[in-house]
Order: structure tokens, then sequence, then C-alpha cells
């Protein structure tokens, strides 16, 4: 007989396809994490040392193509992996964001409300403490919106290092919000970071979009057959869409999110036709994944963490800068107070208690984590001050050591709870009447 009161704790197991699911998003994101963190350290090695001259001229070199009526197609190879190589990235939270709202949690107010909640909670806190620290200058106060965002693959990468036993309900959740916080960080850079817009670019957009949303559902049958498909038909429509958005003022990657939104979800008629395991969404994320977080996420991790600190002395002096005092508290104290005050207020009005498996220490673990925020924030951070501003490297620095700090005190929090995590995890594997779903999936009295 199934329990209705254990659909109000927060933190509940989910479903197992959906447990699944997220499991291995997770696995793919760790070693992205990993990749990341490479090639971050290999950029801040070569420009502090004597390859400096070398990274910086590369990372500097103009390459392009010249194209009438399109003036913003001859960029540094900086601005390529920002603007461009990002594109593919946000094309995947595009995905991924559809797929929550459809088929994810996202899709149950009721299951949605604790990581929405978390994430805007999570990202106005360390907004309003970077504010309050900034409020002086008008030059610092753009700045407002880079601790805001989360680092999935980072924070999974420091999951993965401190152990595998980390509950399905935690690992959903971390995922969800990081999810959310992406939405809301692809939300402000539309809103606050488009400069001279150029809105014919924008309604001349609308025709490739159409085109490719109309083949992605009339003729879905076609990409999962062929792969080839994708590469001829939808990329170049996607090449279009985004040197449109480029040419708008609209940052570039938000052309990545729209075509996301664009691809069907659900296992349709004609995904069944193709014998395919998904719909387009999950077939396309599962082809691009591996490009994005082993080469266009760590090229822009490369090209943009590679800041001359200037020894001790430099050090000192950027992180007495109000900006990277704001970045380092918005994300180390911003994170934890919004993620797990916003969670803990639910409880609260909403009369729900924690599921038994979990403690406040978890959450609070799972909110510093939150507090890694790099590659949104790396790109909020070029975006919030002009070209060559010293801003702009005390808050990549700021960004570094809030997301180290974070990381450290994350790993620590949650690696004091791995052995109750190995049980749970015990539990959650447990198959004994070996229909190859864990027997606590299938058991509502196991939630109890």
């Amino acid at each position: 007989m199934s329990q209705t009161p254990q659909s109000q704790d927060l933190f509940s197991r989910g479903s197992y396809a959906e447990t699944a699911r997220i499991s291995d998003i997770m696995r793919k994101e760790s070693v992205g994490g990993f990749i990341l963190l490479a090639a971050t350290v290999l950029a801040v090695v070569l420009a502090n040392t004597q390859a400096s001259h070398f990274y910086e001229t590369v990372r500097d070199t103009e390459v392009g193509i010249t194209v009438p009526g399109f003036s913003h197609l001859m960029m540094n190879v900086h601005h390529w992996a920002a603007d461009g190589l990002l594109t593919v990235f946000f094309f995947l939270t595009g995905l991924e964001l559809k797929k929550e709202f459809v088929v994810g949690d996202l899709r149950s107010p009721g299951k949605a409300i604790v990581p929405v909640a978390a994430a805007f909670g999570g990202a106005i806190t360390p907004a309003i403490l970077y504010f309050a620290i900034n409020h002086g200058s008008d030059t610092a106060v753009h700045g407002w919106a880079i601790p805001a965002a989360t680092d999935i693959a980072f924070a999974v990468a420091v999951l993965a290092g401190v152990g595998t036993f980390l509950p399905a309900a935690l690992r959903t959740f971390l995922l969800t919000l990081a999810v959310v916080d992406d939405l809301i960080a692809i939300v402000i850079i539309a809103l606050f970071y488009t400069s001279s817009f150029q809105a014919w670019y924008l309604i001349a957009s609308i025709i490739p979009i159409g085109i490719y949303f109309w083949m992605t559902h009339k003729h879905e049958r076609l990409f999962h057959e062929k792969k080839w498909a994708a590469w001829v038909i939808l990329l170049p429509l996607g090449l279009i869409t985004w040197a449109l958005f480029l040419e708008s003022g609209i940052h570039a990657t938000i052309a990545g999110v729209i075509l996301g939104f664009c691809v069907p979800v659900r296992m349709t008629t004609q995904a069944k036709a193709a014998g395919s395991h998904g719909g387009l969404s999950e077939v396309l994320e599962h082809r691009l994944r591996p490009l994005s977080t082993g080469l266009c996420v760590p090229l822009f991790a490369f090209f943009s963490a590679g800041v001359a600190i200037g020894g001790w002395d430099g050090l000192q002096r950027a992180v007495t800068d109000p900006v990277a005092i704001g970045i380092i508290v918005g994300l180390v104290v911003g994170k934890t107070i919004g993620i797990t005050g916003t969670t803990w207020l639910i409880t609260r009005f909403r009369g729900v208690n924690l599921d038994s498996d979990i403690a406040w220490v978890d959450i609070i673990g799972l909110a510093v984590t939150g507090g890694i925020g790099f590659t949104v924030s790396m790109l909020v951070a070029e975006l919030s001050f002009a070209a060559g501003d010293a801003h702009t490297e005390d808050a990549k620095i700021g960004i570094m050591i809030g997301s180290v700090t974070a990381a450290i005190c994350g790993a620590i929090i949650l690696s004091i709870r791995n052995k109750h995590y190995k049980l749970i995890a015990q539990k959650e594997s447990l198959d004994e009447n070996q229909d190859g779903i864990p027997d606590v999936f299938t058991d509502d009295t196991s939630k109890r």
C-alpha cells in the first residue's frame, strides 16, 4: 500500500528512470569537470610563466571571415571561444532545460518548487552581497551578476572526488538547481548584457529558427537514423541563427538556448520508427555532450582563465579589489545562505520535513558546493567590464579563489557524511528480485 505523506517529504527518492538519467548526466559532467580543471590550471600556468607571450599571442590573434552585412565575424581566438564554442554548451543547456520542463522534475510544481526556489535564492543572495560591497563604484557595480552562477561540471567533479555515494535525491536536486541557475543566467545575459541592439537581425533569425523547428519535428526520423543529417542540415541553420544573434547585439550564446528549445523531447512515432532509445533531444545530447565537455568548454576556460596574477604582490592587490571581494563573498557565503535559507523557508511555509535519509548538513554541503561558479561566471565577468579594465582580471581571480574555497569547504562537509551516503547507496542498488530495478524504487514501504 502506497504512502501519501511520503510525497510531502523534501528530497524523497524519485523514479528509477529519472534517477538513472540524472546519474548518467552526472558521470559525464564529472569527466568534463576534470578536463575543465586541467584547462584552467594550464591557462594560469602559461599566463604566469615565460610562455605568457605565446599564450597571449594565440589568444589575441584575430581570425574570421568577411560577409556583407555582418561586421562581427572577425574576432580574436578568445572571443570565438566565448561567443562561438560556448554556444554548444548553451545549446545543451537548452536541451536539458526543455527536458526538465517536459519530462523531468520541473514539470511537477510540487517537485520543482524546491530546486527552483533554491536556485533563485542562490542567485539573488550573492548578487545582493556583491552589490552591497560595490554599490559605491559606478564601474564595479556592473559585475553584480558574476557570483550568481553555479558551474555544474566543476561541482560534480568535486562530488566525484569526495565519493560516488551521494543519494539520488541530492544528485537530482543539484542538477536541477544548476539547470535553473543556468536559465537565470541566460535571462540575465539577455536582458542586462545586450549592447547596440539591432532588431532587424533578431527578426531575421525567426526564419532559420522556424526552419530548424520544422525540420526537427517533421523530419525527426532522418536525424535519428542518419548522423550526418544534423551536421549537414541543422548545423548550417544553427550557424545562421548564431550569426544573426551576434549582429543583433544579444549575446550569441542565447541562440544555442533557443535552438535547444526547438528540439522534440518526448518519444514520438518517428523516434520509435527509427528504433531510437529516446527523443531527438536525448539523441543530440548524447552526440554533442562529449564535444562540449571535452573541447568547447575547456577551450573557453583555457582562453578565459589565463590571468597574469603578477606574483604575490599582484595577488594581494587583486583580492583587495572590492570586485574580487564581492565575488568571493557572493560565491562562498551568498550561495550557501541563499540555497540553504530558501530551502529552510520552504519547509516552514509548506509544513514539510526532509526525507529521513537526508539531514540539513547535506543541504548545507550542496549549497556550499553550489558556490563553484566558473564557466558562466567567467563569461559574465567579461561582459561586465570594458576590454582592458583591471576589474576584469580581478574578477576572474575572485571567481577562481571563490570557487576553490567553495569546492574545498563543500568537499569537507560532504565527506563527513560519506559513510552515511554509502549505506544509502547500498540500499539504492539492492535488487533482490533481480528485475533490473533496485527494490527501493518499487517498494513504497522503503520510503517511510
